[in-house]
């Protein structure tokens, strides 16, 4: 008998969370702000590019407050290798400063106020309340995309779209758990040219497995 997607999709959760590490993270920075500054950054880039960047750029400006006072020429230079340097840098700064004016210098762990910041959306959000606040959130990057799309999961390109589909196909309690594994799985085994289909755990489940 074929399995709805919602069964599919709670075997999955169960083989990659067995299979995967206790703890995934692809950032080093754990404090709020740093974390927060780090995945803003991580946009179009590589997340050992920004945890290089990130040590030099929290060395420089280690504070909330020095970020949101810090020259943008020399926030440029340090973090031009992430690409969009010039809007990274304005969405960084301005985060800080909207941090200082709005939240005592404090990061917000609520999606409706962290999506308010300049260079967040529900992506960045989605980290800091999952990581950091333990509450539910879906992250759609394209890892995470790419492994759902191909189980048949979801048929949307949609970022929002696919967030709100894989949702309802897990108990809230999962949702960042899965986002985690399916990113990884995606990384090391549901490569975008290559998948490497027949060593895959949950091929048996997955729609692009060549055989069935």
């Amino acid at each position: 008998m074929k399995l709805s997607k919602k069964d599919r999709a709670i075997q999955v959760y169960h083989i990659l969370d067995e299979a995967s590490p206790s703890v995934i993270t692809f950032l080093e920075q754990t404090d709020p702000f740093r974390l927060l500054i780090s995945v803003i950054l991580s946009a179009q880039t590589t997340d050992r590019q920004v945890n290089e960047v990130a040590t030099v750029l929290f060395a420089t400006y280690p504070t909330v407050e020095s970020l949101a006072h810090a020259d943008s020429e020399s926030v440029k230079q340090i973090i031009r290798s992430t690409g969009y340097f010039n809007a990274k840098t304005k969405n960084i700064i301005g985060t800080a400063k909207a941090l200082l004016d709005d939240h005592g210098g404090n990061v917000p762990f609520s999606m409706d106020e962290l999506v308010k910041l300049p260079g967040v959306g529900r992506k960045t959000a989605g980290v800091i309340i999952g990581q950091l606040d333990n509450q539910p959130a879906i992250i759609v990057d394209t890892h995470f995309k790419r492994v759902v799309q191909r189980l048949g999961l979801t048929e949307n390109s949609d970022p929002q779209r696919i967030e709100r589909e894989v949702a309802l196909l897990l108990p809230p309690a999962h949702h960042y758990r899965f986002s985690m594994t399916a990113n990884l799985h995606g990384r090391q085994t549901c490569h975008a040219r290559k998948p490497l289909c027949r060593t895959c755990l949950i091929a048996p489940l997955c729609n692009s497995f060549p055989i069935q």
